[in-house]
């Protein structure tokens, strides 16, 4: 494979060009003086964004930033534009060179696929939102929707963003109180929706959902089902009094013209939120242009995404649509790159493993650029996947995100993944967060890798390691921060009066500086290390510790598939720390492996580290995206009660908390007698 040339290089020209600037960005060295520039000049930086990409509007911008505050900061007051104008401005180049907006599979397709052409999306979404027009929808109202990765979801998001109204989205596989606790919050007034879906090879009818959430939503105007599991399935069903039912297919069936309302670089684009673990889910509500141009920059720029019409580039990044990943898989089209969208299980059919799907897709769809959560590859390593094995892979970038991605990961998929002339792989793994829709700290093409590290801090995010009295750190551990705003923070929080929540979430340790809330150590190279959430810190003996670093340790045993560490602090009494894992299957934790695990976490971290006990259970309690729930544990252990911190819905195996339930309430009872 011939690489093309480093998107990074074409934007150096640009500034030399048209700003006089002159930066190198080979060497970290060179790369430190262009991010610090980014910050330090932030209106001449997200300026020359604007004009890099061409951003249209039919009016002029007053100025770039009218307030550099946190919260506060007021982008490009006069600007307007539309999140779907800037994908279809694509369409024409992208269609004459034969290269289509969307290549799709899912679980019950076996080896087909299934290709939507430029035009035709422009088609559908136009019909769509002339469809939705008719319905009455406006300007800022909100439409809702529990969808599958599918082409539909995607027409769905661009024909709500066309006519300037709200999207949000849930998958479809969580249960009807996590989708309640979002979609009550916001009132939608029209709810698109499936009748099921497919995962592990199991059809699951979720039609009694559907209707539950619609009933539960007394401002519901209309519902729109999509027929993705029974073609016979009657949208006439889900009428009700005060509320119209319709057929997605007829309603994307038109030939209405496209035409995006022109709206403020602030108009609200999206509501998406936080993981709902410990309660009620975070409402976040980001705008059409923070979002275009950070996507843009962070797509363009640092994942070096091209347009497919210039090398024929076919971007993947496995998620559901409940992730904020899938937001990023969809910003893909603002640059003019085909997407390649999966619906099922990575893992393949329940009771058959089979970690190889999605490489078989990714060969099968002409992949160049894919993504995954640090957990898919990590299954891939411990099921001896063999990727090349699953037919002619034409990779030339892999990405990571959803947690640190471990040295040994980054070892498997440069030993198992094709080389791109000559080279490894390029790996590069990114952090970031739902909060803003982007990522702090990612990748730049142009940087040598490091196994275990992160190239650099994205440029315009001004990104520190601060102590808790807020010094900045270098080389050591520190919370991360971010100094100055960014297009794409939040607007606000919904139905949240004077900020009081938002505030609350970011700016309470540190007030007018952004805390994300993980722990981060900036490299004397420029690089960063995440160890995870720093609200889950062990702090054994006054040495902190992220957990990241001992599942590190951990997970690299081979009898290890997966684990979780809290340390309970209690004032006045030695701190517990237990330490919970699943084995592989037909495993027995022991006498002998509780000690090389405590062996292992001895050597890799330090005596002080080595838990207090070991548990061997079913499962890890996990989010809907994939994050272990450190906190909710850590809380349960302490004696709170576990309707408060497990919000079952939003979790991707609810299951399993039974368990840690019956132990907080066995150590409840001892330390009573005690």
């Amino acid at each position: 494979m011939t690489l093309p040339e480093p998107r990074i290089q074409r934007y150096l020209r640009f500034l030399a060009d048209t700003r006089r600037l002159r930066f190198d960005a080979t060497t970290p060295a060179g790369y430190d003086a262009l991010w610090r520039w980014s910050t330090s000049e932030l209106p001449a930086f997200w300026a020359s964004l604007w004009a890099f990409f061409e951003i249209a509007s039919p009016t002029p911008y007053t100025t770039v930033l009218e307030r550099e505050t946190i919260p506060g900061a007021r982008w490009f007051p006069g600007a307007r534009l539309n999140y779907a104008q800037q994908v279809f401005r694509h369409a024409d180049a992208a269609h004459a060179s034969g290269q289509p907006a969307i290549v799709f599979r899912n679980e019950v397709m076996g080896a087909a696929l299934q290709q939507l052409a430029w035009p035709e999306l422009r088609r559908q979404v136009g019909a769509l939102a002339a469809a939705l027009r008719g319905l009455g929808v406006r300007p800022g109202d909100r439409v809702c929707a529990i969808l599958p990765n599918t082409p539909q979801a995607v027409v769905a998001f661009l024909a709500a963003a066309s006519l300037g109204a709200i999207w949000s989205v849930c998958s479809p596989d969580m249960g009807p109180l996590a989708i309640l606790d979002r979609f009550r919050q916001i009132e939608p007034a029209v709810l698109i929706g499936c009748d099921g879906c497919t995962w592990g090879g199991v059809a699951q009818d979720r039609r009694a959902v559907l209707r539950e959430v619609a009933d539960a939503l007394p401002g519901l105007r209309h519902l729109v089902l999509l027929r993705y599991l029974d073609a016979a399935a009657d949208p006439a069903d889900f009428a009700a009094p005060g509320r119209a039912a319709h057929d997605f297919d007829a309603l994307t069936r038109g030939d209405a013209p496209l035409v995006p309302e022109a709206l403020p670089f602030d108009h609200p684009l999206w509501v998406v939120y936080s993981s709902g673990t410990t309660g009620l889910p975070k409402p976040i509500v980001h705008g059409h242009g923070g979002i275009v141009l950070e996507a843009l920059k962070m797509g363009v720029l640092h994942n070096d995404i091209a347009p497919s019409a210039e090398c024929g580039e076919r971007y993947h990044w496995f998620s559901t649509t409940g992730w904020i990943m899938w937001n990023a898989q969809v910003a893909g089209l603002l640059g003019g790159t085909t997407i390649c969208l999966y619906d099922g299980n990575p893992g393949g059919a329940q009771g058959a493993p089979d970690w190889s799907t999605l490489w078989r897709f990714a060969a099968d769809a002409g992949v160049t650029w894919f993504g995954a959560g640090a957990a898919f590859y990590a299954s891939c390593l411990k099921a001896g996947v063999e990727p090349q094995g699953a037919g002619t892979l034409l990779l030339r970038a892999v990405g990571s995100t959803g947690s640190p991605l471990a040295p040994e990961c980054y070892r498997w998929i440069w030993e198992r993944l094709p080389q791109v002339e000559g080279r490894p792989i390029w790996l590069t793994p990114i952090s970031g967060g739902t909060d803003f829709a982007g990522a702090f700290v990612a990748g730049l093409r142009t940087l040598p890798v490091v196994a275990g590290e992160m190239q650099c801090r994205c440029l315009g995010a001004a990104i520190e390691a601060w102590s808790e009295d807020g010094r900045p750190l270098v080389d050591e551990v520190g919370e991360l921060v971010c100094t100055k705003p960014l297009p794409s923070m939040p607007l606000r929080f919904w139905n949240d009066p004077g900020d009081a929540h938002y505030r609350e979430s970011y700016f309470e340790m540190f007030p007018k500086v952004w805390r994300h809330g993980d722990w981060i150590r900036i490299t004397p190279r420029g690089g960063a290390v995440i160890y995870g959430r720093s609200d889950a810190t062990i702090n054994r003996h006054g040495v902190r510790m992220g957990t990241a670093e001992l599942y590190r340790a951990v997970e690299a045993l081979p009898e290890v598939l997966d684990s979780l560490v809290v340390d309970l602090e209690y004032l006045g009494r030695e701190s517990w720390m237990p330490l919970f894992v699943v084995l592989r299957e037909g495993l027995v934790l022991d006498a002998a492996l509780v000690q090389r695990l405590k062996d292992t976490i001895r050597q890799a971290l330090s005596p002080r580290h080595v838990p207090s006990e070991v548990f061997q259970v079913a499962a890890i309690p996990r989010t809907l995206s994939g994050k272990k729930m450190e906190l909710p544990v850590k809380k349960l252990l302490l004696g709170m009660p576990a309707e408060q911190l497990f919000r079952r819905d939003a979790m991707a195996n609810a299951g399993c908390v039974d368990w840690f339930v019956d132990l907080a309430a066995r150590r409840a009872a001892a330390q009573a007698r005690a």
